[in-house]
């Protein structure tokens, strides 16, 4: 059974389709009367009306996308649920897409046209996007970039400042007198995007605490999963001169990391030390809990809605911004503070 038209209702109440129109819109030309008989034949049949075509006609779907790389990871999925509580509390849907970190997939979703035909807008956490994307687009869909930025200009872009955070937790380790500081999560030839810029906080801190960095403890990762983190611990604690702490540029690394070193034997944080980044939930009630660096997503999902419907209900097409968000180290159980490794001063 097909649903309740706008006809079918005027029929009902013997009132023109305008009428029933003019009531739906709560427009003020329709006498109480009407209005009364119209909504009864309205809660009678079981109307609702088309909102989609409503938003459509007056130039706007009221739908934002929003693009993250992978859904399974903690923090894409908590960071899109705030993202979806902030868009609903202004009356927009959001719509997720998943891209693998595939570069065509990113490049579809920002430069196709036909994808700006159903969206008002579009938050995109890319990973492989370049400036030559952005200035390849064929539409004038507003477009805001989350975490760190791969190339200049082109659109709005909100992220935590990752060479401070990766410094503050390097050094973090460093002032529990830890010296063979392992960084898991590095991207080989990157010198650009967040891996790069942790790196570049973890030498940072290396550099002022006076430690000369030994180049192999920078152990790559393909991915930033629990498999990947364990691989690279693994790989660590099978040298003769293994770790005393591991600073990881997630927290699924850390805690793949952290089970190695467990059923290696090892006490954490007596003879290991470890530091995540993002402060997922199940680091909060892992066995240590999990020392972490915090961005701060509620305000991260705040100004990324904000700006991009700024741009979306003003028509702003100013210059593109660059929104920074505050982050925390939470010290937890795997790397409290003062946690000296037994034997050092």
């Amino acid at each position: 059974m097909s649903a309740p038209t706008l006809r079918d209702v005027a029929r009902h109440a013997g009132v023109s389709v305008r009428t029933v129109s003019n009531v739906v819109n709560n427009y003020a030309v329709v006498a109480a009367t009407t209005r009364a008989r119209v909504q009864a034949s309205i809660d009678l049949l079981g109307y609702r009306p088309n909102l989609l075509a409503r938003h459509l006609k007056q130039g706007r779907s009221r739908i934002i996308g929003l693009v993250v790389p992978e859904l399974d990871v903690p923090y894409f999925a908590e960071l899109a649920r705030l993202i979806i509580a902030r868009a609903r509390a202004r009356g927009y849907t959001v719509l997720i897409d998943q891209t693998d970190g595939d570069a065509r997939r990113e490049r579809e979703l920002i430069t196709e046209h036909a994808y700006a035909l159903s969206f008002d807008g579009v938050i995109v956490s890319p990973l492989a996007l370049t400036a030559d994307d952005l200035r390849e687009r064929r539409s004038g869909l507003p477009l805001l970039l989350l975490g760190e930025k791969l190339f200049g200009g082109g659109a709005d872009h909100v992220a935590i400042d990752n060479v401070g955070a990766a410094r503050e937790a390097t050094a973090h380790l460093l002032a529990a007198g830890r010296r063979r500081i392992a960084a898991i999560g590095v991207q080989p030839g990157a010198v650009t995007g967040t891996a790069a810029l942790r790196v570049q906080g973890y030498r940072l801190a290396l550099a002022e605490a006076g430690v000369e960095p030994d180049e192999s403890l920078l152990v790559p990762a393909a991915r930033y999963h629990r498999a990947n983190g364990a691989a690279a611990m693994a790989g660590l604690l099978d040298r003769p001169d293994p770790p005393d702490a591991v600073f990881c540029f997630n927290d699924l690394l850390a805690l793949g990391a952290l089970r190695v070193a467990l059923t290696r034997g090892l006490r954490v944080p007596q003879d290991l030390a470890v530091v995540g980044f993002d402060d997922i939930e199940d680091g909060r009630y892992s066995t240590p809990t999990l020392t972490t660096v915090a961005p701060d997503k509620e305000l991260l999902a705040r100004h990324a809605v904000e700006q991009l419907l700024g741009r979306i209900e003003d028509g702003d097409t100013g210059d593109p911004l660059e929104l920074r968000t505050p982050y925390r180290l939470i010290v937890r159980e795997s790397a409290p503070r003062g946690s000296r490794r037994v034997g050092h001063p």
